[in-house]
């Protein structure tokens, strides 16, 4: 009985096509969350190219305004700036081309728990002697001990 009045409403004529004027939005938010957990999974693997293993501490994690100079110290001594190996003599001078000299960069050195405490004290006297200031040691943070 409703199918009689919608006949006589559009005159007759069956099955004609009417282009739908509204986007479909479904596709694009599935791409758009498949984007954003790639990016999720793969902008901490971007970070830092050289493996350590950071010692934990307690402390709250600093807030940083630009992005920092990293300086890894490896187990076997090895210092790195950003994922290049670098000379500790050559460290300043590095440092001070890639800041463009500017001595407010913040550095921060990242350590192995191996690494002795005589030679990460050789690289941060190193670093502070060129003239850099804003310099802080790295730590991982502590997991949170499920009861």
């Amino acid at each position: 009985m409703a199918g009689g009045l919608l006949d006589r409403k559009s005159g007759g004529r069956r099955g004609r096509y009417r282009p739908m004027a509204e986007i479909n939005v479904t596709p694009l938010v599935d791409v758009m969350l498949v984007l954003l957990i790639i990016f999720m999974i793969t902008a901490p693997l971007i970070t830092s190219g050289v493996t350590v293993n950071l010692p934990h501490a307690n402390a709250k994690p600093v807030n940083t305004d630009a992005t920092p100079i990293t300086i890894s110290v490896k187990a076997d001594g090895s210092v790195y700036l950003q994922n290049s190996s670098v000379q500790l003599d050559n460290l300043v001078s590095t440092l001070q081309q890639i800041a463009k000299h500017n001595t407010d960069r913040r550095i921060f050195v990242r350590g192995d728990t191996a690494v002795p405490y005589g030679t990460m004290l050789k690289v941060m006297a190193t670093i502070t002697n060129g003239g850099f200031t804003k310099v802080a040691l790295l730590a991982q943070q502590p997991t949170a001990t499920k009861r």
